[in-house]
């Protein structure tokens, strides 16, 4: 006759919520060899959890060499955004529930920048088309005196364009960006936008000159891909083509 005692522990074990997946990740370090390969590796994870904390058990836990970027955890930093089942998306935002836990969870590192190890990419051209926009606001004359004002209406023109996280999720998304390298990419292009509908800036012709280049926004095929990726949801696909439309009409 079972005890109280162990009856409890079944009773645990029965209603626990885990369950084992596998992640199969593409592992690529330089130091050992050229080429990538993919490496299976099989946890107890509740699937309420996130990728990013399979990814996190796995190091911690079995592999230590395992190498990714991650910071806040809240989708906010932008810092792990990777390819899971082939998709671009945030390990921090991704439910193992909501990718299918039955089959194995493929992760590997965005596409279109090198790869430096394991999930982590040299983000340099990255940010270097970012910095290439000036996305900053620039002003003529004196500092002002007090805050420069703006109404709701004229906030609420780029108020999408303000979101970006720089992820890299739209612009490694982009089959444009995977072929050519130079493309400047959704992210910056979402960039420049933001500021050339700001109604305070007055600089908005010279980023339109800038994404005017054989690099430019013109690069764009509209795929929409980098719309579907972006985690934060922002209409990236309309953004470059209000760039486009104000290129051709040169009105903000």
């Amino acid at each position: 006759m079972a005890t109280p005692v162990l009856d409890k522990v079944e009773a645990d074990s029965a209603a626990s919520p885990y369950i084992t997946v596998t992640f199969r990740i593409r592992r690529f370090n330089p130091e050992i060899s050229d080429e990538a390969q993919w490496q299976d590796f099989q946890i107890e994870i509740d699937p309420k959890e996130r990728v990013l904390d399979g990814l996190h058990k796995i190091k911690w836990d079995v592999d230590g060499s395992l190498t990714f970027r991650r910071s806040c955890a809240h989708g906010i930093c932008g810092s792990d955004a990777m390819r899971i089942n082939g998709k671009n998306r945030l390990a921090c935002k991704t439910l193992i529930k909501d990718i299918n836990p039955e089959k194995p969870i493929t992760v590997e590192a965005i596409k279109g920048l090198t790869v430096l190890k394991d999930l982590v990419v040299d983000m340099e051209p990255f940010f270097q088309a970012y910095r290439d926009v000036m996305p900053f606001l620039i002003t003529k004359g004196n500092e002002p005196t007090r805050e420069r004002l703006q109404s709701a209406e004229d906030r609420e023109r780029f108020d999408d364009t303000t979101k970006c996280i720089l992820c890299a999720a739209c612009t490694s998304s982009c089959p444009v960006f995977w072929n050519d390298g130079q493309y400047f990419g959704p992210a910056a292009i979402v960039n420049a936008h933001r500021f050339i509908f700001d109604s305070r800036d007055e600089a908005g012709e010279q980023r339109l000159e800038i994404l005017n280049d054989k690099d430019g926004v013109w690069r764009c095929r509209t795929t929409f891909n980098c719309t579907d990726a972006c985690p934060r949801g922002i209409e990236v696909t309309k953004a470059i083509q209000e760039v486009k439309r104000a290129l051709i009409t040169r009105r903000y």
